[in-house]
This record gives C-alpha cells, structure tokens and sequence, in this order.
C-alpha cells in the first residue's frame, strides 16, 4: 500500500475541512473579512450551536480559521489573506463547471462585494482594468500574476490618499491579480488591493452591507468613480435596507 507523503495528507486534510457544507458555508460567509461569534456561524451554516463547535474546532486544527477573545465573546475569522485565495480560487473553478447556465450570483453581490480584505465584483474587475490601461501597474517579470506599481501608479494612488511607501512594508504580496469568480477575470489583491478598498471606505464611496459580502456605492461613490476612472455606474433597486444597490454599466474605461 503506498505511504502518504506529508504534503498529501495535508491536502486531504484540508480537502476534507473544507468539503463539508456547513464548514464550507462558514468560510464563504467570513470571505468578507469580518470577524463572527459561533453562534452566528450556525445560523450561517444551518446547524446547532453545539455542531457548530465543532465545525470550527476542526476549521480552527486546519489553520483556515482564527479566534480571537474579547471578554465573554469568541470571535472567528479567516486566518488570513493566503486561505481567502484558496477560497476565492475554489469558488471560481465550482463556477466554471457551470458555465453554461445563467449566472445565479445575485446582482448585488456581482456588482461589489468584498473578496477578504479587498474588492472584488463588476466594479473591481472594472478598476483593475483602469490601473491597467492607465499603465499604473505593469506585470512584475519576476513572478506570475503580480504586478508592479509605476511611477505614473505611484503618484496617482498616493494623490487619492493611499499610503504607498506603508503599503510596501506590509509582510504579504504588494499587488496580485486574483480571479473573480462571478467575472471570470482578475480584480486587484494583495496590500494595494486592500488598501484601495481600505480608502474607498475612508471616503465613503462605499458602505458595507450589514449581513453579506455585497458593498454598496453611494452616490458620492457613483460620482467619483465616473470622474476619476470613468466608470459609469447604474442604480438598481434593493430588495432590502435603505442602502442602493448599484452595478456597473458596461464600465466605460476613458
């Protein structure tokens, strides 16, 4: 019988913790990058408090989840920006088994919506592709799928008020593309993908949905983003909140 190597028990390991539903929907649902007690996983998940536990005790074994204590409370979290990539990754190779039926992903979540610690959707693809025609990120040569920020990039994300000379002491990628799963193309991760998401908070271009991935554009965000990057976003009703849902349309990049 042939013996496991150390890296393929780790694979199956992880395989496993991943592969059950209910762990599988907890860690969709902590892709935002917010922090959850478990008894709001199990609802999450649809299960009892008590297997929810356990869920996360064996989340917890894998290093895909975090805890952390505040008084009483336990709160978990992704462990870090490597397993939302897994995450992200997974979401888009089960997406491409279904290709050739409509697309289901809700237009809020495809719209914006948070991938971790940075933006993903319409919009982020949409951004991305402007960084990119503008020639504020050049592929890095040294390593597939990550970029470099120009000189041009430098001055224009520093104007907008990001602190790239920070942004490069942070001890993780600067700047890698990272598949969209409901686009099906790249939108920007890394440190300078969280930190354009990181100041589009700050000035209040968008808001986080209360109880999902999806992130709303307020108007000041609607109006920004077709002035600085020629993106034209459209309004779309919302089912619920007071927040509009909005998406980009056929994003014009100028």
């Amino acid at each position: 019988m042939p013996v496991q190597t150390f890296a393929e028990k780790n694979v199956s390991s992880l395989a496993a913790a991943i592969g059950e539903p209910a762990r599988a929907r907890i860690l969709i649902c902590l892709m935002d990058g917010r922090a959850r007690t478990s008894t709001e996983l199990a609802i999450v998940a649809d299960v009892s408090p008590s297997t929810a536990s356990a869920h996360l005790a064996r989340l917890k074994d894998q290093n895909l989840v975090a805890v952390m204590a505040c008084g009483k409370h336990r709160y978990y979290r992704l462990e870090g920006p490597s397993v939302a990539a897994v995450i992200e990754a997974l979401t888009v190779f089960a997406g491409e088994r279904q290709e050739k039926l409509p697309c289901r992903v809700p237009s809020r979540l495809r719209a914006a919506r948070s991938c971790y610690d940075h933006m993903a959707g319409q919009l982020a693809v949409a951004l991305h592709d402007h960084f990119i025609a503008r020639a504020w990120l050049a592929p890095d040569s040294s390593k597939q799928g990550t970029y470099e920020l120009t000189d041009l990039g430098d001055k224009a994300l520093t104007e907008l008020g990001i602190d790239i000379v920070c942004t490069r002491t942070l001890r993780r990628r600067f700047a890698c593309a990272c598949v969209d799963w409901s686009e099906r193309r790249p939108h920007l991760a890394g440190a300078l993908g969280a930190a354009v998401l990181d100041v589009s908070f700050r000035k209040k271009w968008l808001i986080r949905d209360l109880d999902s991935r999806a992130l709303n554009i307020t108007v000041a965000g609607r109006r920004e983003l077709a002035a600085r990057f020629g993106i034209c976003i459209e309004r779309t009703p919302t089912l619920t909140g007071s927040n509009p849902e909005v998406r980009p349309s056929a994003a014009a990049i100028r």
